[in-house]
């Protein structure tokens, strides 16, 4: 299968499109500047010059490929504002692909968080949700999953807090990288609230067989760690960082606050029962023990 892919150069995506490839299909991928086309090809990729702002480069790619996964998504979440930008560019993009995927029968695989659930872990019977800082992201998509009565083999996975690969990535990463600036390795509240996680090449497999085999209008969760404590994230920071670990105002974590405040676990016992998925790779806790001082 040709596969066109979105975010192919990050953490996630470059994974995604190694997983692709070593199974026996090509892949078309977006890449928005220069350096990204060079990755792009440098991993056996054929790289598209564009972004996710530019609709006709994303219906071209959609058009000239078997099937569709999305992953890019901004990565400036300095304020509520460019949140919603983040959030807006993507619902457009998104928007784009699914009409050029109309009547085709084709997969589009697309990506969203994990839904916090009050009380216990949630599972893929659970809505995302459709209000607070990413809200909108969850109404886009309902509406790619809505595709599948309009012939589009739409489905999404839904992302733990934390993809990571070799100590870096998703919410865990941006507590490193704070710690760093900061010289305190922080956990908002009493740390109690549990964080799910995935190793980012168990993520790549569970994105293609969502590719592969996935029926219309499904979702799945790619989880690894139903929930790891906050406070024991920040510990193995603070301990690789050599700083001191301790509660930290919520403000500290800008618009993301509320999100790195909550208790969300997540189950993939669904995921791994139809699919066949299994995840083979280090857990969180074990991953961050190769970040670097």
């Amino acid at each position: 299968m040709r596969v066109f892919v979105t975010g192919g150069t990050g953490l996630i995506g470059s994974a995604v499109v190694a997983e692709l490839l070593a199974k026996g299909h090509t892949v078309l991928a977006l890449a928005r500047s220069d350096a990204s086309a060079r990755a792009a090809a440098a991993a056996g990729a054929e790289p598209l010059r564009g972004g996710l702002a530019d609709p006709d480069v994303l219906r071209s790619g959609a058009a000239r490929t078997d099937g569709v996964i999305h992953l890019a998504f901004g990565n400036d979440f300095s304020s509520p504002e460019a949140l919603a930008r983040n959030v807006a560019e993507e619902a457009a993009a998104l928007t784009a692909l699914g009409e050029e995927l109309v009547g085709s029968g084709r997969p589009l695989v697309t990506v969203s968080g994990t839904p916090w659930v009050p009380g216990r872990a949630s599972t893929e019977a659970d809505p995302v949700p459709t209000d607070g800082p990413v809200g909108g992201r969850g109404r886009t998509v309902t509406a790619v999953l809505g595709l599948a009565s309009r012939e589009v083999r739409s489905t999404a996975v839904r992302l733990p807090r934390t993809v990571h690969h070799e100590g870096t990535g998703g919410f865990a990463g941006l507590l490193t990288d704070i710690a760093r600036r900061s010289g305190i390795s922080g956990y908002p509240g009493d740390g109690t609230q549990r964080w799910p996680a995935v190793h980012a090449l168990d993520a790549a497999v569970l994105f293609r067989l969502a590719l592969e085999r996935a029926e219309a209008g499904t979702v799945w969760h790619a989880v690894a760690d139903e929930g790891d404590r906050v406070r024991d994230i920040a510990a193995v920071i603070g301990r690789r960082l050599g700083l001191p670990v301790a509660s930290v105002p919520v403000e500290t974590y800008g618009p993301l606050g509320p999100i790195f405040q909550a208790d969300q676990p997540s189950s993939s016992t669904r995921t791994r029962q139809a699919l066949g998925w299994e995840p083979t790779h280090p857990g969180l806790l074990e991953d961050l023990e190769n970040i670097r001082p």
